[in-house]
């Protein structure tokens, strides 16, 4: 398999989260036409984002996408044998390495000792008898006497584990050749196959937008969507009496998009993981990052829907006025809730700034080494594009992200939280005050 290593950077992780919902928030609100058929450029980027499962075929209602899935299927096979392999090649070769640098050193020792013996043996007539000089000699000729079996022992096995194991390393050697070779050119024929489809996908597209049978809803059908609409739930938009709901309203539906770009960002992981064998530090971290700034960000918009978790057992027979009275109560123990989540987290955000390895103005300005207008005064183009610039606190990992700007989101997560609070409670004033 050919190598694949991404390292997604710090700016783009960023940008990706704020470019991404602003587009994906354009689009849903384009004005849609009453007829449904299939567009080249959501095929084309099904192509690039799933093609190598057959997806935009499937997409096309095409069958041949079929094609795709045992060849992907051999590709995770064959990739599978490649790393059992590499694991009995690693193991093998450990066992090969101990091996050799045991006979590297025994060799010498036992050498060594031969040469010692023989000379204590020949010193031995020449010392006094009863002497300490004897009984050291003697001493040294046991311990010679001792050690040659031993090292001896330990020679024959090294040898008898090199000569068995020589051939076993070639033949796991072979066997990842093979199976990588294969995974390779299995991949090969996947990317062959996406190029074709590339070309043809317009034409695709203009068979599948052919084929389109019109379907016609039954007068039953029309009755039940009407009844749904009528009785359903509210929708969000009717929640909306302010401009502060409007905000979070807004905030909410920009941060639900960030759960595309984890369906994106794991699906790139497993490809990467078990496709070409080159796994991520920066997937789960981004994403464990990311999903932590949307529960913050969402929580206004699911005070606002009144989506969160609520016992109803009571609360819910109550007339307007009525729960309005409780509202008013709970509040208090609300805003204690949310008032000490935007204190702490303010304070936690200018702790992550002022760590003492930042060196950028900004981290001096936390640090109460510099004032605020002095701070923007030296903000300049180095400090942004600086790769020496350290801007506060980063994870701890290879990816080294930096933390601040998720710190920054909890602010704003318990300042959106407040002004819903405000919201709410000057909802709840005005129906005590009208009485329903």
């Amino acid at each position: 398999m050919p190598d694949f290593h991404f390292t997604l950077p710090h700016w783009l992780y960023w940008v990706g989260l704020i470019v991404f919902p602003l587009i994906a928030m354009s689009l849903g609100r384009r004005p849609r036409s009453g007829e449904s058929r299939y567009s080249i450029p959501l095929a084309y980027m099904i192509l690039v984002t799933g093609g190598i499962l057959g997806l935009h075929r499937f997409y096309l209602k095409s069958l041949l996408g079929l094609i795709f899935v045992p060849i992907f299927l051999f590709v995770l096979y064959a990739n599978g044998q490649s790393t059992d392999a590499r694991t009995i090649v690693s193991n093998i070769s450990n066992e090969l390495k101990i091996a050799e640098r045991t006979l590297s050193r025994e060799k010498p020792r036992l050498e060594e000792a031969r040469t010692e013996l023989e000379e204590l043996r020949a010193q031995l007539p020449t010392v006094e008898a009863g002497s300490f000089a004897e009984r050291r000699v003697e001493r040294g000729i046991k311990r010679a006497e001792d050690s040659i079996p031993k090292s001896e022992q330990r020679i024959a096995e090294a040898e008898e584990t090199v000569n068995r194991i020589g051939s076993s390393l070639e033949e796991a050697q072979a066997s990842r050749s093979f199976w990588a070779s294969a995974a390779g050119y299995a991949f090969y024929v996947i990317v062959a196959l996406m190029l074709i489809d590339a070309v043809l996908i317009p034409g695709m597209v203009r068979r599948a937008n052919d084929n389109i049978v019109e379907e016609r809803k039954t007068e039953a059908e029309i009755a039940l969507e009407a009844a749904e609409a009528e009785e359903g739930p509210k929708a969000d938009a009717d929640h909306v009496e302010n401009w502060i709901d409007r905000l979070s309203l807004t905030c909410g539906e920009f941060v639900a998009y960030w759960a595309v770009i984890a369906v994106f960002v794991y699906y790139f992981e497993v490809i990467s993981r078990y496709v070409f064998g080159s796994p991520t530090n920066w997937a789960h971290e981004s994403m464990y990052l990311m999903f932590g700034m949307q529960y913050l960000i969402a929580g206004a918009y699911a005070m606002l829907t009144e989506s969160h978790v609520r016992v109803d057992i009571f609360y819910a027979p109550m007339s307007r006025p009525r729960k309005a009275w409780a509202d008013l109560l709970t509040s208090i123990f609300f805003f204690i809730f949310a008032g000490t989540l935007l204190v702490t987290s303010y304070i936690f955000a200018m702790d992550a700034l002022a760590v003492p390895t930042g060196n950028s103005v900004v981290s001096e300005w936390a640090r109460g080494n510099l004032g605020f207008f002095e701070m923007l005064g030296s903000l300049t183009f180095g400090q942004w594009t600086d790769p020496n610039v350290r801007w506060g606190e980063i994870s701890f990992n290879e990816w080294e992200v930096p933390l601040w700007p998720m710190k920054w989101v909890m602010v704003i997560g318990g300042l959106l939280l407040v002004l819903q609070g405000v919201s709410k409670l000057s909802k709840d004033i005005r129906a005590i005050a009208r009485g329903y």
